[in-house]
């Protein structure tokens, strides 16, 4: 599994990168991945000022090893452009853009990248809030499997918007089930939506279990009191890395050299579930380097 795939992504905080207080502040939160946004955090007249300041934190060396992936603005904005150039040279970890409509909007995004000779270090994160995006999940996905795209984000608040219906999560819920299933089939990682009321941390528990069951690898927060919860739901158990360590163990044993089912605890094991016990171990130890 490479790193892009196997790094823990339980926490993706956005913070606006027109705030130099909130940039400062995101050097000393445990949040696995620091989202500097350029898009709906920033005001128009405050754009180029928040695209500077997002770059020079991407070169200070001072944010450890988490995750810096920066939003930029639409492609249909006088923004773009810009951010996408400015983002590339800064090298960061990874660029998410907004309003993806289909495949096309990225093949172009990528081309762009590669004119601008960007790293290879640096990939792409989509947006999945347009309803346009949701009937093109498959297409959009497979260029998981030869371009820069890595990760799907959920934008529940948009899509509500785009759909002119009320921010009510079960109406996504079939939505989240397709994007995780587009994603699984062509390697792509896939984070859920924002919890707007940083108030209520039962409600964000609730959110954060329903994704981690559907198969979300995290979720993106807007506030540093959200991040803990986000962490430790997502984050496995320690029964479930005993379990796992107990499958890789069994399947290890020369007894047990060339079978494709064994019974571990008194449960009949496939290798499938080998795979997914390496998997889950892969992501404990990523997690507790991380801490580190």
């Amino acid at each position: 599994m490479s790193e892009t795939h196997s790094r823990p992504r339980r926490s993706c905080l956005y913070m606006p990168a027109s705030n130099t207080r909130a940039l400062e502040k995101a050097k000393t939160l445990a949040a696995d991945t620091i989202i500097f946004d350029l898009e709906d955090a920033v005001a128009p007249d405050a754009k180029e000022e928040a695209r500077a300041n997002a770059c020079a934190a991407l070169q200070s060396g001072d944010y450890g090893n988490r995750e810096l992936v920066v939003r930029i603005n639409a492609m249909d904005t006088p923004w773009f452009a810009e951010d996408l150039k400015q983002a590339c040279l800064a090298q960061a970890s990874a660029i998410l853009v907004p309003k993806i409509l289909n495949a096309n909007d990225l093949i172009q995004i990528t081309d762009f990248m590669e004119d601008l000779d960007a790293s290879l270090g640096t990939k792409l994160w989509a947006m999945i809030e347009m309803p346009e995006a949701i009937l093109k999940l498959g297409e959009i996905a497979a260029l998981g499997r030869q371009q820069r795209l890595t990760t799907f984000v959920m934008g529940f608040n948009d899509l509500a918007k785009e759909m002119r219906a009320d921010h009510d999560r079960s109406i996504f819920r079939s939505v989240m089930t397709q994007t995780v299933i587009a994603a699984r089939a062509y390697g792509v990682n896939v984070i859920d939506s924002v919890y707007n009321d940083f108030s209520d941390p039962d409600g964000l528990v609730e959110e954060c279990k329903e994704a981690k069951t559907l198969g979300f690898d995290g979720k993106t927060l807007i506030h540093p009191v959200q991040i803990e919860t986000a962490n430790q739901v997502f984050a496995p158990s320690t029964s479930e890395i005993e379990t796992a360590k107990s499958i890789i163990k069994a399947f290890e044993d020369p007894v047990n050299a060339g079978k494709g089912v064994i019974v571990v605890d008194g449960k009949m094991t496939e290798l499938l579930h080998l795979k997914q016990a390496r998997q889950l171990v892969a992501k404990a130890d990523a997690i507790a380097a991380m801490a580190e």
